[in-house]
């Protein structure tokens, strides 16, 4: 026995209202199966709910509702395959496109973070809580370059072997790590396969400060002084964000891991 839905329960079910259910009726989009000649109400089918939510999935892709329905109405379902081939591709540069932009504003949001936690420290020096991070080191790159960082990504992935390739994902961050006196630049992991280079930074809290190019070597300076002294921690690495700020300028900030409870 074919199984019924209210408008409400095929609104619910393909995310919409069920004024625009309506909507679609009037207009020849998506109609009912059923409607109760008495009642005027109306009633969806599974297949239905189908067509609902392709419609609404096409919509996303900012389609007219006018040539949504001229293409549903094909008779040659090659045809429909097509179209419907194309908005997936459409689909997939469209979540590229938001997932760029959310990796920029991200970048903002850390950066306006850092200002603000600066603004609450007279000395620019404030201590912050990561959690566990992991990066990937690189075998050549020691220092930030113009072009280095014109693509940066591009140089991990292809660290990467291409049968480990799908699993890795990085953030859209730069950085220096320093430990032992070598100094190589990293990438973060978001996605990551055990392979050799790959570092784990702790969680818990961290020393930071921002600097520029010219003074950045006084600041760390300064903070491992302050971790020994104030905290009594002896730093066995150090991380210097790259933070940039313009097409040809740069900044850093340096954290450094304090390995016990500040007060």
């Amino acid at each position: 026995m074919k199984k019924y839905f209210s408008v409400g329960e095929a609104a619910k079910a393909a995310h919409t209202t069920s004024e625009t259910l309506r909507h679609y009726d009037r207009i020849g989009l998506v109609k009912p199966s059923k409607k109760d000649e008495w009642t005027s109400y109306r009633y969806y089918t599974e297949r239905d709910i189908v067509r609902l939510n392709t419609v609404r999935a096409l919509q996303l892709m900012d389609l007219p509702l006018q040539e949504i329905k001229k293409v549903l109405e094909y008779e040659d379902l090659e045809k429909i395959v097509d179209f419907l081939e194309q908005a997936e591709r459409k689909a997939d540069e469209k979540i590229a496109a938001l997932q760029y932009s959310k990796s920029k504003i991200q970048l903002a949001k850390a950066d306006y973070n850092r200002k603000l936690r600066m603004r609450k420290t007279p000395n620019g020096i404030f201590v912050h809580d990561f959690p566990e991070r992991v990066i990937l080191l690189s075998d050549t790159l020691e220092v930030p370059t113009l072009d280095n960082l014109w693509n940066y990504l591009d140089h991990f992935y292809k660290k990467v072997t291409p049968a480990l390739e799908d699993q890795f994902t990085f953030e859209d961050l730069a950085g220096i790590y320093t430990e032992n006196g070598l100094a190589r630049l990293f990438a973060v992991c978001i996605r990551y396969a055990d392979i050799s280079g790959l570092k784990v930074l702790p969680k818990g809290k961290y020393l930071c400060a921002e600097c520029a190019e010219e003074n950045r070597k006084q600041v760390l300076n300064e903070l491992m002084r302050i971790a020994r002294t104030k905290y009594g921690v002896n730093p066995t690495f150090t991380v210097q964000l790259i933070v940039v700020s313009g097409v040809l300028h740069w900044n850093y900030e340096v954290q450094i891991y304090v390995d016990r409870e500040i007060q």
